[in-house]
């Protein structure tokens, strides 16, 4: 039995790990990528192997060309095969006034040309049944609080990509579809926080999630029983834009 193999962006820490761990029980060797944190690549790693199954941590910077396609490129040598992209990378903040022309640049490189490069370089080697999943932000939809202006902009432009490669890739088998979480409990993101109890009023059930929640759903997404959904967005958010 050929074993399948994953690879997702940004998974040192948080979401990105939670979905690389998952994948792993379910059967995937795993590829990942980080920037600047290597003891927690490690830790991915050894939570990976624990499922009996491979890892592979490449440090690269998912702001550049170089670093889109290095995470691809190193996959396929060690690996030689992909089946499932996960494009979690992302990050940025700030009021419209103190946003500058760099930080525009910035942004707009690793949320969106960054999933756009990597998807493109990996759909060379996809065959029937591969999956995309990009990893939006409920932002997309509902700004409720300052500062979110450029992240929320660059997660909505998530959508309308997904939806055109969806039907550039109709006829291959390949899925591509984006999961939007909302305030969801990390180390970044603790729910303890004053901010975290404002934005916590905004959501239908008045708390927020957890990794597990926004892992469920890209385990099921890269399932072959999601083949027949792509170009879509699903929203876990506890309800942010009911």
């Amino acid at each position: 039995m050929t074993v399948k193999i994953a690879l997702v962006t940004g998974a040192s820490r948080g979401i990105g790990a939670g979905i690389a761990c998952q994948l792993a029980s379910d059967g995937y060797d795993v590829a990942f990528s980080y920037l600047r944190d290597p003891s927690g690549a490690q830790e991915t790693i050894k939570q990976i192997e624990a499922f009996g199954c491979r890892a592979l941590a490449i440090q690269a910077d998912g702001s550049t060309i170089e670093g889109n396609e290095k995470i691809i490129e190193e996959t396929m040598r060690v690996f030689r095969r992909l089946d499932v992209l996960v494009c979690n990378a992302g990050s940025t903040k700030g009021t419209i006034d103190e946003i500058t022309p760099e930080i525009v640049e910035a942004g707009l490189n690793l949320n969106v040309r960054g999933p756009m490069i990597e998807t493109a370089a990996a759909v060379r080697y996809m065959e029937e049944g591969g999956r995309i999943i990009l990893m939006g932000s409920a932002f997309g939809g509902r700004t409720p609080l300052p500062g979110l202006s450029l992240y929320s902009s660059t997660k909505a432009a998530l959508r309308g990509f997904a939806k055109g490669v969806a039907r550039d890739l109709s006829d291959r088998g390949i899925t591509i579809n984006v999961v939007e979480p909302g305030p969801i409990n990390t180390a970044m993101n603790p729910s303890d926080t004053d901010a975290a109890k404002v934005l916590a009023g905004f959501v239908a059930t008045g708390a927020y999630g957890k990794i597990s929640d926004v892992v469920n759903v890209v385990s099921f997404l890269a399932n072959e029983r999601s083949s027949f959904i792509t170009g879509s967005a699903l929203v876990v958010d506890g309800g942010l834009l009911a």
